[in-house]
């Protein structure tokens, strides 16, 4: 609680403002946008978008901060937030508030973090994103190896023989680009069938190397994505379609098209001009982007599309198309390991080796891809529980809207529109 004494003090001193009299949402949202900037200066890659006024990053750049100056902005903000009577907000505005108080919870989480506090996993998690992970022991998901084993049988270890196998379906280097083209155009037109998205979006397809992440959105305003593909290791047939969905459709670009549309532009809100990254909007981008492959390809439809379509592009027979991606599918059952490797490691009960021969062990990985998915918890730390636990939120969320195909693409549409936070998605 030092934030809390400090706020006292500055508020005493007068160096910060609780904000006037009856004070607007619009008004604590400028400020928290300025707030997130200068965070952003702080620390490179903390902001993920920003295509609000040009003159709010310009004097982020500019205007001096120390860090528990920010912080202690931060608990202002909050305070002026919970200051705001109910009664005088519509229930979308209650959504706004509550939804800038938990953006503000994860800044002044991740300032605590800039600053050189130790949290733990579990407790870092919780604070930056919303949600405090399930860490099971690894030995849970040794029933899920066993049932793996008779997907990929034969000697030596399980991890060698089921990257032996995936390694079957690698897409030839000059033949990426145009499967990637058909993977996105493919999500891109199931998508559209459901989703109304702004005339003029696009986006820009590049590959690249050197980063620890397979694929990354980034998002520009005006309906428009960068999206950059790892070539590092191998892309194989089935992280097409994945990440064509995932970055693109219904997935990234979808999600921040949608915000800037509905939000920024339509209500004004200009908190959504700005993504931090590291903040329950991420739970909610990533559980959504991966939840989307599922929603635009049901049931065996990514098989007859890959098949039909992908294979012939990328020159691979079919022979195992459907061995290969229900292998895809059972790993994802261990998606829950990695978070418990994740928080071993970074909770320093385990070294760097061990988390890489883990890793390989529960995911079913090469070491080279091992050593990648270690680099990149180094890198994002608990960010990891997003992609797993953020699709089971999301699949629990939108499902229950039922099996309708159309009631599910508009519980997703509506998730994708507002302010949703991860504690929006819990079923009763």
């Amino acid at each position: 609680m030092k934030w809390l004494f400090l706020v006292v003090a500055l508020l005493l001193a007068g160096c910060v403002s609780a904000g006037p009299a009856g004070e607007s949402l619009d008004a604590i949202a400028r400020d928290y946008v300025k707030l997130q900037l200068a965070i952003g200066e702080k620390e490179e890659g903390y902001i993920d978008a920003y295509y609000g006024p040009p003159e709010w990053q310009a004097e982020a750049k500019t205007k001096a901060a120390t860090l528990p100056d920010l912080a202690a902005r931060a608990g202002v903000l909050t305070i002026r937030l919970r200051s705001l009577a109910d009664a005088r907000l519509e229930p979308m505005e209650l959504r706004r508030r509550d939804f800038l108080i938990a953006q503000l919870k994860a800044a002044s989480t991740r300032l605590r973090m800039i600053q050189g506090e130790k949290l733990a996993f579990a407790d870092e998690a919780e604070g930056l994103f919303g949600v405090r992970p399930e860490l099971k022991p690894l030995s849970a998901y040794d029933p899920i190896l066993a049932r793996i084993e008779r997907l990929v049988p034969g000697a030596g270890r399980l991890a060698d023989r089921a990257e032996a196998f995936a390694e079957r379906f690698s897409i030839p280097r000059g033949r990426l680009e145009p499967v990637m083209r058909a993977a996105i155009a493919e999500c891109r037109r199931r998508t559209l069938d459901h989703i109304a998205m702004p005339a003029d979006e696009r986006f820009t397809l590049e590959f690249v190397t050197g980063k620890s992440w397979g694929g990354y959105n980034w998002y520009k305003g005006n309906a428009t994505s960068l999206i950059q593909v790892n070539t590092d290791l191998p892309v194989r047939i089935g992280r097409a379609v994945d990440l064509g969905c995932h970055e693109g459709y219904p997935g990234h670009h979808v999600y921040n098209a949608l915000l800037e549309q509905k939000l920024a532009k339509g209500r004004g809100w200009v908190e959504f001009t700005l993504y931090p990254l590291y903040s329950p909007q991420s739970f909610i981008a990533e559980g959504s982007a991966n939840y989307g492959i599922e929603l635009a390809f049901p049931g065996h439809q990514q098989l007859a599309f890959e098949t039909s379509n992908l294979y012939p592009i990328a020159g691979l027979p079919t022979a195992g198309a459907a061995e290969y991606l229900e292998l895809g599918r059972a790993v994802q059952a261990l998606a829950g390991a990695r978070f418990t490797i994740a928080a071993d490691y970074l909770d320093r009960r385990i070294d760097r080796a061990k988390a890489v021969e883990l890793t390989r062990k529960y995911q079913l990985v090469s070491a080279a891809r091992a050593e990648k998915a270690v680099a990149f918890i180094d890198q994002y730390r608990s960010y990891v529980i997003n992609y797993g636990l953020g699709l089971d939120y999301v699949r629990t969320y939108v499902e229950s809207f039922g099996e309708a195909p159309e009631r599910r693409w508009q519980a997703m549409e509506s998730l994708l529109s507002g302010p949703t936070l991860p504690s929006d998605l819990v079923v009763p």
